[in-house]
């Protein structure tokens, strides 16, 4: 659904089809966590990879498209409100899951080293973020693409490749037993495997499609509203894009896959910051960072420091919990309500 079309609606009609995107996303998140968990069961893959690969990958096809159409349309700060808002939320949305479930601090159930460096990393690319932002950018080809965004795309997939295997590598000893508690395998579904990876095709397919009309028609809304454009990229725009993770968080978490839920949205995160490189080649007016400012680097160091409270968890491992939920998952709430205000002021 082109931006210009959704502005056209009336709000009303842009609220309802933003409420039936949701419903489609939520669906279909469900799904596709439940069928690349068989999957995984099945053929024996690592599930912290298949949350960083599989579920970060296809969860993040909604930001691919914003980022692109904001980009195209000269709009650099909403496509790179949408990443950085996404990356802080996605976050948020590990702690309300925890939350939401109410049984055990998710990070006193983690116990992957793999999670640990996930996290770290994440952290390092997005202090790199705002680092870039704030001594700027320099274009080397001539045709707009920035040394900062080429080197954030190269650093978010340098540590992706970095975590991935980690387990493997790790000097860590991991007790099997903790790692296994309380999450046998999934019974494989009674279909045939390729059977398997066409419903994940068909669930990706549903989530890029109302991932996307789920950022344009909130982009309207917002725009309809009179909501400022960055806080719209940030907070509305970032939450829209964020559901598909929200529904496969929850359902990992419900299948006691701790490490698939903190693979997925750290994952997810160091797909959406390497798309900083697709703004900057789609967008015309020079390196997309020249165009970014201190509102983005408050929103990339808030989303660096909710990182940083859940390492101190996983680091900590202890299952305290304060309103259901762990105090690790208590104060990236609160922070990030802290956080929204402060970006609100700016």
């Amino acid at each position: 659904m082109p931006l210009t079309d959704a502005t056209s609606n009336p709000l009303w009609a842009n609220a309802a089809i933003f409420l039936v995107a949701g419903i489609v996303v939520w669906f279909a998140g469900v799904r596709l966590t439940r069928n690349l968990d068989t999957l995984a069961a099945r053929l024996r893959i690592d599930r912290v990879f298949v949350g960083m690969l599989l579920l970060g990958g296809i969860t993040s096809l909604p930001e691919v498209a914003n980022v692109a159409t904001a980009s195209v349309m000269g709009n650099p700060a909403l496509a790179a409100n949408n990443l950085l808002g996404s990356a802080a939320i996605n976050v948020v949305l590990l702690a309300i899951a925890d939350a939401w479930l109410g049984r055990h601090a998710v990070t006193g159930i983690v116990a992957r080293p793999s999670t640990m460096m996930m996290a770290t990393l994440c952290m390092l690319v997005l202090i790199a973020v705002a680092l870039a932002i704030t001594i700027g950018d320099v274009d080397v080809f001539g045709v707009g693409v920035g040394a900062g965004g080429l080197a954030i795309c190269a650093l978010s997939i340098g540590c992706f490749r970095l975590a991935t295997g980690y387990d493997a590598r790790s000097p860590w000893s991991v007790d099997m037993d903790e790692v296994e508690r309380g999450a046998d395998d999934t019974e494989d579904a009674p279909i045939g495997t390729a059977a398997l990876w066409l419903r994940v095709a068909i669930d990706g397919s549903l989530i890029f499609a109302a991932g996307y009309t789920l950022s344009q028609t909130g982009d309207a809304i917002a725009e309809q509203t009179g909501i400022a454009s960055a806080l719209v990229g940030f907070a509305l725009i970032g939450l829209a894009t964020s559901t598909p993770e929200l529904a496969t968080i929850l359902t990992a978490l419900r299948l006691r896959r701790p490490e698939m839920a903190f693979g997925q949205v750290l994952g997810t995160n160091f797909v959406n910051l390497s798309l900083i490189l697709l703004g900057d080649v789609l967008f015309v007016g020079g390196p997309l960072i020249n165009e970014l400012g201190t509102f983005e680097v408050v929103s990339a160091l808030l989303g660096a420091a909710l990182i940083g409270i859940f390492l101190v968890g996983l680091l900590e491992h202890r299952d305290r919990t304060v309103l259901k939920m762990g105090y690790d998952s208590a104060a990236v709430i609160l922070l990030f309500g802290l956080g929204l205000g402060l970006l609100a002021t700016l």
